[in-house]
């Protein structure tokens, strides 16, 4: 490419992004004035300097400057005098090309480092804006250790309304929850894989105690269909459980949260299926939780102390009205409300 062509492609760059870097120049400054204790922050803040020891928000300001003579070139009058008598664009790109081989590789590591400082602020932000939040405590064998959660909250349902709920896999390692509908069982396992994100990624998690293992989180929610892939939900679904079921075999330390699986076929396929994929996870020793409407896997128990237990979500039914409490219950579900809630639209279901 001529010079000329280089001028005018690297220009055009530039003008695209000298106003983003500017404001990453006070980004800059702010991390290299702030006073760290922490041993990680301290060692952020001594990366951002140059290898002559400059401060990289310095260098930032100074390609700000160049661009601003760069962009003289837009007013036609002034930009063409300049050009005719001291090659002005020629002059500005090769200041910028002597900019970006002093400061490139500097630059490169500064946008890492703000980039991580903003992960940084964002956990911060969370604790302090939730004061009652705890840190949550991991746990350094997987195999031998487990999940453990006190007054567990989601932390996206608002305080005054969340209820709490405690939950201890000590005596075995997959939790099948039955419940109706409504009931909060799908909020539940939310709960769970949420503020264990939340606690893998070093920020506070909505509980009064949360302990669990580094697990490798896997989860079969929301199983769509799509056209444009030709793919049914049932499809959709096994792709999923094939998934899972090879991760359980790679990875030993892999926590399922699977919420209704093989909604996509017949009921007694769904419970056939159902029942044949929880032996499975079992018998690969898989860790998780199961939530179902099928009342009969709760059978499973008895086949499976130890690794299996049953949990619920029930309903109160007072003069006809639903209550939820959203507590979690050992033992299985022994109330629905489907047919509370049919009635309620104008259709009585009547038992053959």
């Amino acid at each position: 490419m001529a010079l000329g062509g280089k001028v005018s492609y690297f220009s055009s760059r530039i003008d695209k992004i000298g106003v983003t870097l500017m404001a990453y120049a006070d980004a800059v400054e702010m991390v290299e004035k702030e006073s760290f204790e922490a041993p990680h922050t301290v060692h952020i803040r001594q990366v951002l300097k140059s290898q002559r020891g400059e401060a990289l928000s310095t260098a930032f300001k100074q390609l700000g400057q160049l661009i601003d003579k760069l962009d003289t070139r837009n007013n036609i009058l002034i930009g063409s005098l300049l050009n005719m008598l001291l090659l002005w664009d020629f002059r500005q790109v090769l200041a910028i090309l002597e900019w970006k081989k002093k400061y490139e590789e500097n630059i490169l590591q500064a946008f890492e480092v703000i980039a991580e400082m903003e992960a940084l602020a964002s956990l911060a932000i969370l604790r302090n804006n939730y004061p009652r939040w705890v840190e949550p405590q991991i746990l350094e064998s997987p195999q031998n250790d487990h999940l453990c959660a006190k007054q567990l909250c989601h932390p996206l349902i608002a305080e005054e309304v969340a209820v709490a709920n405690d939950y201890d896999a000590h005596d075995h390692t997959l939790a099948l929850i039955t419940g109706s509908n409504m009931a909060g069982k799908s909020t539940f396992l939310r709960t769970v894989g949420i503020n264990a994100v939340l606690a893998y990624a070093g920020a506070v998690v909505c509980a009064e105690d949360f302990k669990l293992p580094i697990y490798s989180l896997v989860t079969y929610m929301r199983i769509k269909d799509s056209l444009n892939e030709s793919t049914s939900t049932f499809k959709a679904e096994l792709d999923r459980m094939r998934y899972i079921l090879d991760k359980l075999t790679s990875d030993p330390d892999t926590f399922v949260l699977i919420d209704e699986m093989l909604r996509g076929t017949n009921s007694v396929d769904k419970y056939l299926g159902s029942k044949a994929i929880i032996k499975k996870i079992l018998a690969l020793r898989g860790k998780g939780m199961v939530a179902t409407h099928d009342l009969q896997l709760a059978a499973l128990e008895e086949e499976y102390k130890g690794l299996l237990k049953n949990y619920h979500f029930d309903i109160q039914v007072i003069e006809g009205e639903m209550l939820f409490d959203y507590k979690l219950k050992e033992g299985k579900c022994t109330i629905f409300n489907a047919s509370l809630l049919l009635k309620g639209i104008g259709i009585d279901v009547q038992d053959s």
